[in-house]
């Protein structure tokens, strides 16, 4: 950060203002909801960061134009938008297969590649410090992730078969990845319905509480509605049994993490690949956010492509995500975007909680830097989208050719620096909210 560092008065004030312009609508419509997402942000400056990608972007934005490693190709791929160590996590794919990769594409969107890897690179600068590494170890580590990507990418580009760089799976993972998809494939669908539904009449259906709210009779019908355009959105493998589309039930829920506060969602029950109750699957139906980073991307190409949030984020997840949910579409409610996917039963986030020795640290790190370059790779002239027509994975290679010896120096740079900067900036925030400072609160 090359510029003058501001006072904490100042800095506060800065924040306040990104919070208005990311939140202000939300927060005044849902008070409630966002304190308890700010309060979930002062539990820890990982927290904080986990929560401000639109600060991340308002301080890293100046690197637009001409920032190292960035052309008019790299300057404009698909990027995840909100790259750190704790969105990663399983899935299962449209092939019935449990994957480790990526996940949570609520901020994806077109931009300079470099701002992924360096929204990691400070990610792992806050884990290495919670964790009380040292200045230097943090610094490996960071080295080590973008060692990996860079080996990832080059073999990418210079045209390693799929099967050569094979995706996280039960027969490839290792350590606390391999841990994740073991957790993952010992869950159940039915142990994910006996937590959210009962049997009534014969029949499957939502139960009472647990955050589910009963919708009246004209909020239902929308949503119904809305589903029936959802429909129109999925690839046809997906409609394969039309019976698995038979609503049972719908109830609404209110968005209260970290990511989604003040957010309306709705939760919808269906009968599944089979008339057996235990196949019934749940579908969410949920606004879609604008992405932090698209504030700070003026390109309209980019921003006409889309018609709005939802389809923005099941476009951009498709692209970055090969064999993406089959239960993934989009569509409108009230006029606003809508992203529309199953709450899957397979899923686990990675769990840095008991990751404590520093080699199992740096062996998940370099798989994390694999599983970024092969995210970044998927999403080019090879999606099926015109947006980026160009192989990502050659753009990046030669980019980083170019100046070999700057690439990691970069991140481990940026790594410490706004690591340092989240921290304080952690501290200013809570003092904020504390003291009654962000206005609606």
């Amino acid at each position: 950060m090359s510029e003058p560092q501001p006072t904490a008065e100042q800095r506060g004030e800065q924040i306040l203002s990104v919070f208005d312009t990311a939140f202000g609508e939300l927060l005044a419509a849902d008070p409630a909801a966002f304190r308890v997402k700010f309060r979930k942000m002062a539990a820890s400056a990982f927290a904080f960061y986990r929560g401000t990608a639109c600060l991340f972007y308002r301080d890293v934005e100046r690197e637009q134009h001409g920032g190292p490693f960035l052309d008019d190709r790299t300057s404009r791929v698909w990027i995840h938008g909100d790259l750190h160590a704790e969105n990663f996590g399983t899935y299962m794919d449209s092939t019935g297969r449990l994957i480790f990769n990526v996940n949570d594409f609520d901020e994806a969107y077109v931009g300079p590649f470099t701002w992924d890897l360096k929204r990691f690179a400070a990610s792992v600068a806050l884990i290495g410090y919670s964790k009380a590494l040292g200045d230097e170890q943090i610094t490996d580590l960071v080295r080590t992730y973008a060692e990996a990507y860079r080996e990832r990418i080059h073999a990418l580009a210079t045209g390693a078969k799929s099967d050569e760089v094979p995706p996280f799976t039960l027969d490839t993972a290792e350590g606390p990845l391999l841990e994740a998809l073991r957790d993952a494939r010992a869950l159940t669908r039915f142990g994910l319905l006996e937590t959210m539904t009962e049997i009534r009449d014969f029949e499957r259906r939502f139960a009472p509480g647990g955050g589910a709210i009963e919708l009246d009779a004209a909020t239902r019908y929308k949503v119904l509605a809305a589903f029936d355009g959802y429909l129109e959105t999925l690839p046809e493998s997906s409609l394969a049994r039309p019976d698995s589309y038979r609503v049972k039930d719908v109830v609404g829920r209110r968005g209260i993490g970290i990511g989604s506060a003040g957010l309306p969602s709705y939760n919808i029950l269906l009968e599944g690949n089979s008339d057996a109750l235990e196949n019934d699957v749940v579908i969410y139906l949920k606004q879609a956010q604008t992405p932090a980073v698209s504030r700070h991307i003026t390109d309209q190409a980019v921003r006409g492509y889309f018609q709005h949030e939802g389809h923005r984020t099941v476009i951009s997840q498709r692209a970055l995500q090969a064999h993406a949910d089959p239960w993934l579409g989009w569509t409108e409610l009230d006029g606003a975007g809508q992203l529309v996917a199953e709450v899957s039963p397979y899923a686990v986030d990675l769990d840095w909680g008991d990751i404590d020795d520093l080699e199992e640290i740096a062996a998940v790190v370099a798989d994390l830097g694999r599983a970024t370059a092969t995210m970044h790779a998927a999403a080019d002239d090879q999606s099926g989208e015109s947006l980026v027509p160009f192989s990502t994975e050659r753009a990046i290679d030669a980019a980083i050719a170019a100046d070999e010896d700057g690439f990691a120096p970069l991140l481990v740079e940026f790594a410490h620096s706004y690591g340092a900067r989240a921290r304080a900036d952690h501290q200013i925030f809570v003092d904020l909210f504390r003291n009654g400072r962000i206005p609606g609160l």
